[in-house]
């Protein structure tokens, strides 16, 4: 795995490149500061990085900063980037996070804490080259019009691209295990699900699926807006959230917010027809008394089984109403 560090403490590149020459199979390259960092891509274009590891304090161009800019990068888009930074404040996480970090470790960081998430890393890397190189034999693309979209598992979590606040499910995992009690005290988290998910999912090329997603994010954070959350994409159509600052979602108003603008849009497919995707919202689930990230992550799982309950009872209701009246 081929990674650049960037940070502008000689100190801590070179204990950086002493680590990664421990560990077998890693190349490590060093910039001393966001502008240079841009400049050693630039060399790399013809074999590009499959990480990043980012200082968030740095003079001139701030590490938040230059995650966003890798973001913005064909080459980058998916690829994991760790924050290495002494900043612990929430904010600071916070904004690492909604800039496209996968990852955020503390200095002064444990050797074993750092070797298990770049371990983790490699992992995700290697999963990602073994899947696109048996459909494509190349490397995953962001999906676009008149390209090929990889197949999408309509069980399995997806990166929305170019939303605000739209996170990796991986990077919300890990923006939750940096959360402390005193972060979880005003926080919640809730999940939204499309209706009749399955019927899109059967319907739909990967791309107009992928499009569909990325609409009703779109939407979704739209009707956020004002409110500090992140957001990810969890799978069977189902997005889940986490705000902060003691704000509480209304299940039914929050759903039908979202479904008055999702009337004013309008969403087709490949061949013309209107589509006209409709959501369903779970009930909150507050983490004032969640102590640490498995029982955070117990309320994400039953926030977002609310809002596919939700879904399913929806369409319960909808063919109880058309039975109405029919002979038996």
């Amino acid at each position: 795995m081929k990674i650049l560090a960037v940070d502008d403490d000689p100190i801590i590149l070179e204990l950086l490149s002493h680590f990664v020459e421990s560990m077998t199979d890693h190349q490590l390259v060093t910039a001393s500061g966001a502008d240079k960092a841009i400049k050693v891509m630039q060399d790399h274009a013809r074999r590009p990085f499959d990480c990043f590891l980012l200082d968030i304090q740095m003079p001139g161009t701030d590490g938040v900063t230059l995650a966003t800019r890798i973001r913005a990068m064909d080459s980058y888009f998916d690829a994991p980037i760790l924050m290495l930074t002494a900043m612990s404040e929430k904010h600071y996480i916070d904004a690492a996070f909604a800039a496209g970090a996968t990852d955020y470790i503390t200095k002064p960081f444990e050797v074993r804490e750092l070797q298990a998430r770049i371990g983790l890393v490699e992992r995700v890397v290697d999963a990602n080259r073994s899947k696109t190189g048996k459909v494509f034999a190349t490397k995953a693309i962001k999906p676009e019009p008149g390209k090929a979209t990889p197949p999408i598992q309509l069980h399995e979590p997806v990166s929305i691209y170019d939303v605000d606040n739209v996170i990796e499910f991986m990077a919300m995992e890990n923006y939750i295990k940096q959360l402390t009690r005193n972060d979880l005290f005003g926080s919640t988290v809730f999940a939204v699900t499309i209706r009749a998910i399955h019927d899109f999912h059967s319907a739909m090329t990967s791309f107009e699926f992928y499009s569909m997603l990325s609409d009703v994010s779109e939407v979704i954070s739209d009707t956020l807006e004002g409110c500090q959350y992140l957001m990810t994409y969890a799978g069977n159509g189902t997005f889940v959230c986490i705000t902060e600052s003691g704000w509480s979602p209304e299940p039914r108003s929050l759903e039908n917010s979202i479904n008055i603008a999702l009337s004013r849009i309008e969403l087709f497919d490949n061949q013309g027809n209107l589509i006209e995707p409709r959501v369903c919202a779970g009930q909150a689930e507050r983490l004032i008394w969640k102590t640490d990230a498995s029982s955070v992550m117990e309320a994400v799982s039953a926030a977002h089984l609310s809002a596919e309950t939700a879904a399913q009872e929806n369409a319960r209701i909808q063919r109880d109403f058309w039975k109405v009246g029919q002979p038996a």
